[in-house]
C-alpha cells in the first residue's frame, strides 16, 4: 500500500508555471464553492451561505495568486495522474484594511466575506501593535489565505504537507509568525492538531472572531456547521 507522501508530490510553484498557477485557482475555487467528498458536500460555510459562483470566485482566486505568486507561498500537491489535488496559497503582506465595497456586479456579496475578514483582521493588528508597541510590516509574518482540496482520500495529509511546506520556508526566511482567519470548525481543529496553531486571544484574554449570527447576511449558517471567523496564530 502507498503512503500519502508517495501518493502526492508537493511543490511550490513559481510565476513561470501558468498552467499549475491555474490549475491551483481551480482547485481552490472548486474547494470553495463545494465539492462532493464521499458523498458528503463539503463547502466554505460564508461563500456556500452567499451562494457565490464557481466563476467569479475562480477569478478571484486567480487574480490573488498572479499577485502574491512571486512571494513563492503558494504550494500545490498532485496526483500520480498529475493533476492538482490540493493547494494553499498565502502571502507576506502586512493585513491590510480597505474599508469600503470594491467587488460588484454578480459577485457583489464577497464584499460581505471582505468586511469579516477586515474586521477580525483590523482588531488583531490594533491588538499586536499593543503588545509590540510598532504595526506589522511586509515580510513579518506568513499570512495563510486559502486552502483547497478536492482530493477524495488523505484529505488531512494532504493539508498537513501543504502547510509544512510554507510553515519551513518561511521559518528559513526570518518570518516571524503564521497568520490565518479560520472560518469553520474543522479548519481550526486540523491547524491546531497538525500545526499547534491557535485562536488568537487578544491582551484583554478574548478570542478575535466575528460571529456569524451578528451578521445579518450570514446568521443563516447553522451554527453547528460554524459560528465565526476566527484568527489563528502562532510564533515561529
Amino acid at each position: 500500500m502507498q503512503t500519502t507522501l508517495e501518493l502526492y508530490t508537493y511543490e511550490i510553484i513559481t510565476k513561470e508555471q501558468t498552467d499549475l498557477i491555474q490549475k491551483a485557482a481551480e482547485c481552490l475555487a472548486r474547494s470553495f464553492i463545494g465539492v462532493d467528498v464521499s458523498g458528503k458536500w463539503v463547502q466554505e460555510p460564508m461563500v456556500g451561505q452567499l451562494k457565490l459562483s464557481y466563476e467569479d470566485f475562480y477569478k478571484f482566486t486567480k487574480d490573488y495568486l498572479d499577485s502574491t505568486i512571486e512571494q513563492g507561498y503558494c504550494a500545490v500537491a498532485r496526483d500520480i495522474n498529475n493533476n492538482v489535488v490540493g493547494a494553499l496559497a498565502g502571502d507576506t503582506n502586512a493585513p491590510e484594511i480597505i474599508g469600503e465595497d470594491i467587488f460588484e456586479g454578480s459577485f457583489y456579496d464577497m464584499n460581505v466575506i471582505l468586511r469579516v475578514l477586515e474586521d477580525v483582521d483590523k482588531r488583531f493588528m490594533e491588538d499586536y501593535k499593543r503588545r509590540n508597541g510598532k504595526e506589522i510590516k511586509d515580510g513579518e509574518l506568513l499570512h495563510l489565505f486559502m486552502i483547497g482540496v478536492v482530493a477524495e482520500h488523505d484529505r488531512h495529509k494532504i493539508i498537513q504537507q501543504l502547510v509544512n511546506i510554507l510553515i519551513t520556508k518561511a521559518s528559513s526566511q526570518g518570518v516571524k509568525g503564521i497568520l490565518g482567519e479560520a472560518t469553520n470548525p474543522k479548519a481550526i481543529r486540523l491547524m491546531e492538531k497538525y500545526h499547534n496553531m491557535k485562536k488568537y486571544e487578544d491582551v484583554e484574554g478574548n478570542y478575535i472572531v466575528h460571529k456569524y449570527q451578528d451578521n445579518s447576511k450570514l446568521n443563516g449558517i447553522p451554527s453547528h456547521v460554524a459560528d465565526g471567523t476566527y484568527i489563528l496564530f502562532k510564533e515561529i
